[in-house]
């Protein structure tokens, strides 16, 4: 079976890559390799994402699916006197995720390599950004939604990048289901960014 993003031990041969991006105003460097999602460059969605999430200073963030780390680290910077836990089922991607921490001087952040929730104790948090991995399927998709219901406080919310044509219907309805209140934030190019907030 060939490898995908969301292979926890990739084999594809390494194909390292650094490049720049300047996301919010800051400029962030990245290094990137092959065997992890979006490999060549920040992705569309990510961007979409980042662009439009809302990261108080203070808060408690949860990045599921990081891969190589865009969408948690910025949010880090976002939450200055916060932290940002960041999972990935890949090796490759959480290891690539801690470099990168260290290559843009981040430092309030915890990257565990985890198949999805598994790594984390009961800890809650404020907020929960995700770039699901819709390849992986419905299923694992709609298991990250409902992971992150169970660790979010009480006025917590969950932002998620979705293509309109990989399913952000059928993942707006199920986002409806558990959260009740899911506000289409954004829309661009065919992306979706939904905000579900638990009250």
């Amino acid at each position: 079976m060939s490898d995908h993003y969301y292979t926890s031990k990739p084999t594809v041969a390494h194909d390292r890559k650094v490049w720049d991006t300047t996301l919010r105003g800051q400029v962030l460097r990245f290094v990137s390799d092959a065997g992890v999602f979006a490999k060549g460059g920040l992705d569309f969605g990510s961007r979409t994402l980042i662009e439009a999430m809302v990261i108080p200073e203070g808060a408690k963030v949860l990045d599921v699916g990081c891969g190589y780390g865009p969408i948690g680290l910025m949010a880090a910077k976002l939450a200055n006197r916060g932290h940002v836990t960041m999972i990935d089922v890949n090796s490759r991607a959480a290891q690539l995720a801690k470099e990168n921490a260290v290559l843009n001087k981040i430092n309030n952040v915890t990257i565990l390599e985890s198949d999805l929730f598994a790594a984390l104790n009961n800890e809650k948090f404020d907020i929960v950004l995700t770039n699901p991995p819709i390849r992986a399927g419905k299923s694992t998709v709609h298991a990250i939604f409902e992971g992150a219901y169970e660790r979010l406080v009480s006025g917590g919310s969950l932002w998620v990048v979705i293509q309109k044509k990989q399913g952000a219907p059928s993942a707006k309805e199920k986002l409806e289901s558990l959260f009740g209140t899911v506000e289409e934030v954004t829309k661009e190019k065919g992306y979706r960014i939904f905000k579900a907030v638990k009250d």
